[in-house]
């Protein structure tokens, strides 16, 4: 499978439309929204989505700037499901490819408390824990908004790792093939564990600028064997 990841593109999506070389799938793991409080973004990030025509399978999940889905789900999810070739999850999974390289795909906004945004849980509390309890055991690509402890969650010249230390147990427990996530701008990059490679795909830096591009792989489902492409 040829993959193309990208994350917290902030409202400016459009400025990545000749970076996206297309594929089988292109996985956006949220904060595609500014202050997350008008619908007009939402409006405007699936009309680009949904006319990206060049890949088979298009997801993506909400982030902590994404406030009107939380807020106000029902609305955000008319204009979401007024588009027809674009999938949005939400403590959901679906099943993309064919017979061959069939894959399970979970996704998830939320992540310990940041400040006032959205999707916020008390940091290693129960709530926070039971939303990682609901990742299937046969998750084959996590996607959530933000990274695990330890893994790609570091803001550059910082020491402190910002992940979740529950995600972070709850992916040694299930072993997914793939988890990408965001949220940590200049935590974009990757690492890989023996089981499990993270991406952290953030296009844009701690600044909000294009200086990070989309992160292209291709993928062996079956072996885990992923090549990054240029």
């Amino acid at each position: 499978m040829k993959i193309t990841f990208i994350s917290d593109t902030h409202t400016k999506h459009w400025e990545l439309s000749e970076q996206l070389s297309g594929g089988d799938l292109l996985i956006h793991a949220g904060d595609l929204m500014n202050s997350g409080r008008t619908s007009n973004d939402i409006s405007d990030f699936c009309k680009w989505f949904d006319g990206i025509d060049n890949y088979n399978h298009k997801i993506f999940i909400a982030g902590n700037h994404d406030r009107m889905f939380e807020d106000f789900q029902q609305k955000a999810m008319e204009i979401v499901n007024s588009f027809k070739t674009i999938n949005y999850l939400q403590d959901d999974w679906i099943k993309v490819g064919d017979d061959e390289s069939m894959v399970k795909i979970y996704g998830s906004p939320f992540q310990p408390w940041f400040y006032d945004w959205a999707f916020n849980l008390p940091r290693n509390g129960d709530e926070l824990k039971d939303k990682w309890e609901q990742i299937p055991m046969d998750t084959d690509i996590l996607i959530t908004h933000g990274p695990a402890w330890g893994k790609v969650d570091r803001v550059k010249g910082q020491p402190q790792h910002l992940g979740c230390e529950l995600l972070s147990e709850r992916i040694k427990t299930i072993k997914p093939k793939i988890h990408v996530c965001g949220h940590i701008h200049s935590g974009y990059g990757y690492v890989f564990d023996g089981d499990t490679h993270y991406i952290n795909a953030s296009v844009l830096d701690e600044w909000y600028e294009f200086t990070q591009k989309p992160i292209n792989v291709e993928w062996n489902p079956k072996t885990n064997k992923l090549e990054f492409l240029l």
